[in-house]
């Protein structure tokens, strides 16, 4: 393994953990009735992702130039963090909708 691609993994694996922490940092904000941090949150969450999907497109681009990436746990491990952010990013959105409604829902009563 080269040393820019246990680079290129840890990048994406301390982003993908940043991500997924600031989501579900969001959801508890959230759950408190705390809505301003709660988008606060979802937002950092995007922009970790962000991070850590660049890294991943570096490797896309190299494969699609004809560079041979070598397979490793660490970066099979990676791309399994950055899956789970992402699902977990996208379930966290979902879940500040509901409580944005129930919050006023209830506001309403």
């Amino acid at each position: 393994m080269t040393e820019e691609l246990q680079v290129l993994s840890f990048t994406m694996i301390l982003h993908a953990g940043n991500a997924r922490s600031a989501a579900m940092e969001s959801i508890q904000a959230a759950k408190k009735g705390d809505l301003s941090l709660a988008q606060t949150k979802l937002e950092e969450a995007n922009q970790e992702s962000l991070q850590a999907h660049r890294a991943q497109t570096t490797l896309l681009q190299d494969e699609a130039k004809g560079l041979e990436t070598p397979l490793s746990i660490l970066l099979i491990h990676a791309q399994d963090h950055l899956m789970t952010a992402m699902t977990v990013r996208d379930l966290a959105s979902e879940m500040v909708e509901l409580y944005t409604r129930i919050t006023r829902l209830e506001e309403k009563s």
